[in-house]
C-alpha cells in the first residue's frame, strides 16, 4: 500500500514530438492548452502539483471539491491538465496566466470567479493506495472513467478519439487548438520520462524557451523592454535562438520589467555571441524564466521566425528546455 498524499512528488510522463500515427494500437486525445497538474486526493483533501514538482493547490480553490467528491475511492492520484477558456470557449494559455502565479488564497478565490478553470483528467496513477503506473494505458483509462465522474464545470475526463488521426488534426487546426497527443493502448506510465509511446503533434509551431536577457525598446518603449532574448539548452550550454517582442504589452510589460530587474546579471548567459540590434542595448538576466512562444518556422541558421509570446511557464525547469523536433 502506498499513501500518495503527504509530500510525495510525481514528475509527469511526457510525450515525444513526432509524426501522425494511426492504427488499432493508438488512441488520440486533444492537447490541452493549459498547465499540467498532478492531483493527489486523500481523506477529503487535495494537493495539486505542477509539472516541475511545485505545489499549486492555493491557485485553484475551485478544484478543492474534488477531495470530498472522490474521497470514497481512498487515496488516489490523477494526472491531467488545468485549463481556462476564452470567450469563444477555446482553451487559452494566455487566459490561464491570470491564475497560474497566484498564491494568496483571497486573491485566488476572487480570480476563480472571473477566470474559472477546469481540470481535465487523462490518467490514473494510484487508486486506493495501489500503484497503477505499470498497467497498460487502456486499463488505467477504464479505472479513471469509473473514478472521475463528471464534476460539472470543474473537472472531467479527457475525451478519447479512435482512428483517423489526420481528420482529428484537421479539426484541431481549424479551431485553433494546440494539437493532439497519441498514446499506445498498452503503454505503461513512466514518470519523468519522455516516451515515444506518447506522441504530440502540433499544427502550429510552439514550444518553451529560456529567457537569457532583454533588448531595450524604441519610441514608446525607449529605456524599457522591447523584446526578450531567448535560448535553448544545446550541448550543455544555452544557445541563442532569437528574440520575441510580440505579445509584450500593458501589464505583462510591467511584470517582465520587475522579473528582469530581479534576475539581472553582468554577463551573457548564452554560450556564444548574440547578434547586436541597431539602436538597442542588450541586458542580461539569470536564465531562470521559461516562456512559451508560438512561431512560424525555424530559419536555416536555427533562429525563430515570426515569434509571438504566449506566456510565462513556471511549471518547466530551464534545464529541460531544448529545441523540439
Amino acid at each position: 500500500m502506498i499513501r500518495p498524499f503527504g509530500s510525495r512528488t510525481i514528475i509527469p510522463m511526457k510525450a515525444s514530438a513526432g509524426e501522425l500515427v494511426d492504427g488499432d494500437d493508438w488512441i488520440h486525445e486533444l492537447k490541452w492548452d493549459g498547465m499540467r497538474g498532478v492531483v493527489f486526493v486523500e481523506e477529503g483533501d487535495i494537493r495539486i502539483q505542477s509539472r516541475n514538482g511545485n505545489d499549486a493547490t492555493a491557485a485553484y480553490p475551485e478544484l478543492a471539491a474534488m477531495g470530498s467528491a472522490l474521497a470514497t475511492f481512498g487515496p488516489l492520484v490523477v494526472d491531467g491538465e488545468i485549463v481556462a477558456v476564452d470567450d469563444a470557449g477555446t482553451p487559452s494559455f494566455s487566459r490561464l496566466q491570470d491564475r497560474m502565479h497566484v498564491q494568496d488564497p483571497v486573491e485566488a478565490s476572487r480570480r476563480s470567479v472571473s477566470t474559472p478553470v477546469t481540470f481535465i483528467g487523462f490518467d490514473l496513477l494510484h487508486l486506493g493506495g495501489h500503484d497503477l503506473m505499470g498497467l497498460a494505458w487502456e486499463d488505467r483509462r477504464n479505472l479513471l472513467e469509473q473514478v472521475l465522474e463528471e464534476g460539472g464545470e470543474w473537472w472531467r475526463c479527457a475525451s478519447v478519439h479512435e482512428g483517423d488521426a489526420a481528420a482529428l488534426l484537421e479539426v484541431v487546426t481549424e479551431r485553433g487548438l494546440e494539437g493532439i497527443v497519441s498514446k499506445q493502448r498498452r503503454s505503461a506510465y513512466h514518470p519523468g520520462k519522455r516516451s515515444p509511446s506518447w506522441r504530440k503533434i502540433k499544427p502550429r509551431r510552439r514550444q518553451e524557451f529560456v529567457v537569457g536577457g532583454w533588448s531595450t525598446g524604441r519610441d514608446g518603449r525607449a529605456g524599457g523592454i522591447g523584446s526578450l532574448l531567448l535560448g535553448v539548452q544545446d550541448g550543455g550550454g544555452l544557445r541563442y535562438v532569437g528574440s520575441v517582442g510580440s505579445g509584450l504589452d500593458g501589464a505583462s510589460l510591467e511584470a517582465w520589467m520587475q522579473r528582469v530587474e530581479e534576475a539581472a546579471r553582468a554577463s551573457s548567459p548564452f554560450d556564444g555571441p548574440v547578434p547586436p540590434s541597431p539602436g538597442r542595448t542588450h541586458r542580461w538576466v539569470e536564465p531562470t524564466h521559461v516562456v512559451e512562444v508560438a512561431f512560424g518556422e525555424w530559419t536555416p541558421d536555427g533562429h525563430l521566425r515570426h515569434p509571438s509570446l504566449l506566456g510565462l511557464r513556471t511549471d518547466k525547469d530551464p534545464s529541460e528546455v531544448v529545441r523540439e523536433a
